[in-house]
């Protein structure tokens, strides 16, 4: 009996010892394995975390990088465009002071022809009055010479005042001033040398247009009349069987023969 007892108390104790460990290790195993299951996605997190930071923080530096490396040759781009642009317009300024001076007309073309254009320099605007008159007299001038210079080597015609029936001396001279002054232009020679509007000029200040006046056969105070052409020459339509020409004031004959010269074209008398 007393054997029993202590088998029967042995297993009791064992059985005690048995149901009294084994929930806790379960328990303990069970309480382990779900800490470490949380724990692991905890770091995983942090560790997600801590790598997108770095990540932006990589791309905020590259970013910068990048701007600075852009804004850098776009400065250089700004620069450089701002003075092609003060460049190009001080260019456009210069071309329009060129071509503000010059005058282009064109003609007009047939089909399949080009156009013809031509370029001619225009007078700068006279700053003073005096300036203005000098510019007429001086244009005024320049039309009779070209009118006489186009006679030359026609031959004499007493009476004659036009390029169809010729010239004599004063037909020639009447032919050069009439449309060009608001005078009455004589008709004779000696006429012209004592016309009133017309201002007596010394031999030492001849201009060209100038008439230049000579006595070579007695009657009246002048019988001759010629145009002062410059250089020491006039032209003149001389006498029957002789054409239009330019002669050099400086000869013996004209010397002896000469009474003096007369301004036609002046400020008051030019159209």
């Amino acid at each position: 009996m007393a054997q029993i007892k202590k088998w029967s108390f042995t297993l009791c104790a064992l059985l005690f010892t048995s149901l009294s460990f084994t929930p806790l290790a379960h328990a303990t195993g069970h309480a382990k394995t779900p800490t470490a299951q949380k724990s692991l996605p905890v770091k995983g997190s942090e560790r997600k975390k801590k790598n997108t930071v770095s990540k932006s923080n990589t791309r905020k530096k590259t970013t910068t990088t990048v701007a600075k490396k852009k804004t850098t040759p776009v400065t250089a781009k700004k620069a450089t465009t701002t003075s092609r642009k003060t460049a190009a317009t001080k260019t456009r300024k210069a071309s329009a002071v060129k071509t503000a001076n010059v005058v282009t007309t064109c003609k007009p073309s047939r089909k399949g022809h080009k156009k013809s254009c031509t370029t001619s320099p225009v007078e700068s605007q006279p700053t003073t009055i005096a300036q203005a008159h000098k510019i007429r007299v001086q244009k005024a001038q320049k039309t009779a010479m070209n009118k006489l210079m186009g006679q030359l080597g026609k031959p004499y015609r007493w009476g004659g005042n036009s390029p169809r029936t010729g010239f004599d001396c004063s037909g020639l001279v009447y032919y050069a001033y009439k449309d060009l002054v608001n005078i009455r232009i004589p008709r004779t020679a000696n006429e012209m040398y004592h016309l009133r509007d017309a201002r007596p000029v010394n031999r030492s200040e001849l201009e060209s247009g100038d008439l230049v006046f000579f006595r070579t056969q007695g009657r009246g105070t002048a019988d001759h009349v010629g145009v002062y052409v410059g250089n020491g020459k006039f032209i003149q339509s001389p006498r029957t069987g002789r054409d239009i020409q330019i002669t050099s004031l400086s000869e013996d004959y004209w010397v002896r023969h000469y009474v003096g010269a007369r301004r036609v074209v002046t400020p008051k008398t030019i159209r």
